[in-house]
């Protein structure tokens, strides 16, 4: 697969690349971080009767091993929701790509979906957090709101809601691309994993939002 070049973004001193796989690669902590990856949909979803097709998750997987292969990283932070569900046959899948870069330091800050016990995440040398403080990020799932926002004194990045933004054309036709979000207190991370949707998010106007192509990532003026 050719890895399709990201965007440079520096904030509070740290330089970031944006990527159109829908990560983020720190180049001072050698550190990928991505958000809502939701392996074990698939196999939640077929569980239940709902035809989907297999290879979806084994293909999120195989963008996250050529992210690797590319900007070898020391470490993977995910900000919540690695796995969607209970224990189910997609597991084994994600066991074994663990193992494969089992060299890789690899941290889950812990997201509304992930329930599976973590016996299995530590059997895998994993670490989980609820919150946790990297530099000046503090990493998170849910997206702080309100006075939250007002009383941190971090910059947090998080996921959940699956950010997307919303673009007209000169014809009046509507598209809504997976989007980077970055607000003054906070960053928020579109979802890394391809069986999952998007929500159009109200921003201010200072705010500065990267919209994500297939093969790049745009600023949005």
């Amino acid at each position: 697969m050719t890895i399709c070049a990201g965007l440079p973004f520096n904030i509070l001193g740290e330089d970031l690349i944006l990527l159109p796989q829908r990560a983020i690669y720190w180049q001072q902590q050698k550190t990928l971080i991505a958000a809502d990856v939701h392996l074990g949909k698939v196999g939640h979803f077929r569980k239940a009767g709902i035809a989907v097709p297999r290879d979806m998750e084994q293909d999120d997987l195989a963008v996250l091993s050529d992210l690797i292969d590319e900007y070898r990283p020391e470490k993977i932070l995910f900000l919540g929701d690695l796995f969607h569900s209970d224990m189910n046959a997609d597991w084994d899948w994600f066991a074994m790509w663990r193992r494969r870069h089992a060299k890789i330091e690899i941290i889950l800050i812990r997201g509304n979906h992930d329930i599976i016990h973590d016996k299995h995440y530590t059997e895998l040398n994993i670490e989980l957090h609820d919150e946790l403080q990297v530099g000046p990020f503090l990493m998170l799932h849910h997206p702080l709101t309100g006075k939250q926002l007002e009383q941190t004194t971090a910059y947090s990045f998080c996921g959940h809601i699956h950010p997307g933004v919303s673009l007209t054309g000169l014809g009046r036709q509507h598209i809504t691309l997976p989007c980077f979000a970055f607000g003054a207190k906070q960053g928020i991370l579109p979802s890394f994993g391809r069986f999952t949707g998007k929500v159009a998010i109200r921003n201010q106007k200072t705010d500065r939002i990267f919209g994500v192509l297939k093969d790049k990532v745009i600023a949005i003026a």
